[in-house]
């Protein structure tokens, strides 16, 4: 997920000063600081050299340089297919994933190095391999760092909202972001999308089913009185006002990926009232 969504500040405040420094798209998620104590910061001492990605740094301290480019049987010690999942937050979706499934490789892909560590505590305690982290911004990732069509599936859960119209362009989930994703992903492979605020939803789905490279996995699926689109506007929940006529005849809801655990991150949401929209979809052969 992102838990890192909970971690927002402006982007470091040299980016003012220095106009390279600006990013001309989104970065992944913001975050809040990058200092390890406790626990936290002994799993990273005792794990980080065997599970850590660190690429050359292009500017940021999470960026990427331009000609690094990972290789993935050489960073696992084996060939498998990957899974990459982007802003992980405290790691606990990936963490649980990658236990449950030792046949496949994990990367996590993430700003927030205290969401890092705590992965490296959960790789630690589970006793599993087959997950590696890089503190780096995904577009970078996407970009630079990963191989073409080299990724079986890409999971965005939880990626920040942005809820102020104006902020909307800030939103990873946009038409030049899918380009950075299809690249990276197989054809056949899916690219899997979680959010709990129906807005986000809405835009996720109408950009993926405008892009070329993208098909539904579930189209027309929860459509209608099922649909949690339907619901929240009906209801009136998250502030909108009731709108009893309301019906989201399009569905394309994804039933919720089985690996995809409940984090403390969701529960927080299902406990203020809010539902959660997934979206799955095949990159084209």
């Amino acid at each position: 997920m992102s838990d890192s969504s909970e971690e927002q500040q402006h982007p470091e405040a040299s980016a003012t000063r220095d106009p390279a420094l600006f990013r001309a798209e989104p970065v992944s998620f913001v975050r809040r600081g990058n200092r390890l104590q406790g626990r936290r910061a002994s799993a990273w001492e005792r794990n980080a050299d065997q599970y850590v990605i660190e690429p050359p740094r292009k500017i940021a301290d999470t960026s990427v340089a331009d000609d690094f480019e990972l290789n993935p049987d050489e960073a696992f010690g084996r060939t498998a297919p990957l899974i990459v999942e982007i802003g992980t937050g405290l790691g606990e979706c990936i963490a649980n994933a990658a236990k449950d499934d030792p046949e496949r490789n994990y990367l996590a892909v993430e700003v927030y190095r205290p969401g890092l560590a705590q992965l490296m505590l959960k790789v630690e305690s589970f006793g599993i391999e087959n997950v590696r982290a890089v503190q780096a911004n995904a577009p970078e990732v996407l970009d630079v760092m990963l191989q073409e069509n080299s990724a079986d599936e890409i999971w965005i859960f939880f990626s920040d909202p942005w809820h102020k119209p104006r902020h909307h362009k800030r939103r990873l989930i946009k038409a030049s972001f899918l380009d950075k994703v299809s690249r990276v992903l197989k054809p056949g492979g899916t690219l899997r999308l979680a959010t709990d605020w129906s807005n986000y939803a809405e835009q996720m789905r109408e950009v993926l089913d405008a892009h070329p490279d993208f098909s539904n996995q579930f189209p027309g699926n929860l459509a209608g009185a099922e649909s949690n689109l339907t619901k929240v506007r009906v209801n009136g929940m998250e502030g909108f006002e009731p709108e009893p006529d309301f019906v989201d005849e399009q569905g394309g809801w994804a039933p919720r990926f089985e690996r995809r655990i409940l984090t403390s991150f969701e529960g927080k949401a299902l406990k203020a009232g809010r539902l959660v929209f997934d979206l799955a979809y095949t990159r084209a052969g």
